[in-house]
């Protein structure tokens, strides 16, 4: 009887999608979700590109060939995947499976096309779209990192455009005019949305 009924209590978790252009923001919100509200757990990418000076394998992204990338395709191991500036992205798939069955919510930090893969699969999902208060803001967060031509910072602005157009399919869209704010906007939706 008591096993029947822990079963029953054990809760589904729910899958907490953070996407927007490039420069919005979404990491610096993700890392502060993380510090303010630690029962969270952030799944790690995979993709095709080199590290950026910042980022520490493993932990920022799992970074892996081609070949790697293309054979985790192939044996349906990712919950999406996309190519995008000469790259493969993607969420592995089991790690997040666990920790959904486990009872946790899990941070997908993804762009907007992978967001609306995941949705479709997993209706309740909660997506939230990252805005910049400008354009002029999103430009000169990308010319901030270092790590980008002007060539593909052009590339990535002309890309913004075309994820500024599907924010209507969002649940949540946040302006990150203040990382404080924006992130205190995020915790008390959530927190509503546990409450339901």
């Amino acid at each position: 009887m008591e096993i029947i009924q822990s079963m029953e209590e054990k809760k589904q978790g729910k899958l907490i999608i953070i996407s927007g252009p490039s420069g919005a923001g979404k990491g610096t919100i993700c890392a502060e979700l993380m510090r303010l509200m630690p029962d969270l757990v952030l799944s790690c990418s995979v993709t095709t590109r080199a590290p950026r000076p910042t980022e520490r394998r493993d932990r920022s992204y799992f970074f892996v060939s081609e070949d790697t990338f293309l054979d985790m395709v192939r044996k349906n191991e990712l919950l999406e995947y996309d190519q995008h500036f000469e790259n493969y992205y993607g969420t592995p798939k089991k790690f997040v499976v666990d920790m959904l069955n486990f009872g946790k919510d899990v941070i997908l930090e993804i762009d907007v096309k992978g967001a609306l893969q995941v949705k479709q699969n997993y209706q309740d999902s909660i997506l939230f779209f990252i805005e910049a208060p400008s354009e002029q803001a999103l430009y000169e967060r990308l010319k901030k990192r270092g790590s980008e031509s002007e060539e593909k910072i052009q590339i990535r602005m002309a890309r913004n455009k075309l994820e500024l157009a599907q924010r209507y399919k969002y649940d949540y869209c946040i302006m990150n005019d203040d990382v404080d704010r924006a992130v205190a906007e995020i915790i008390e939706i959530l927190k509503e949305r546990r409450n339901k």
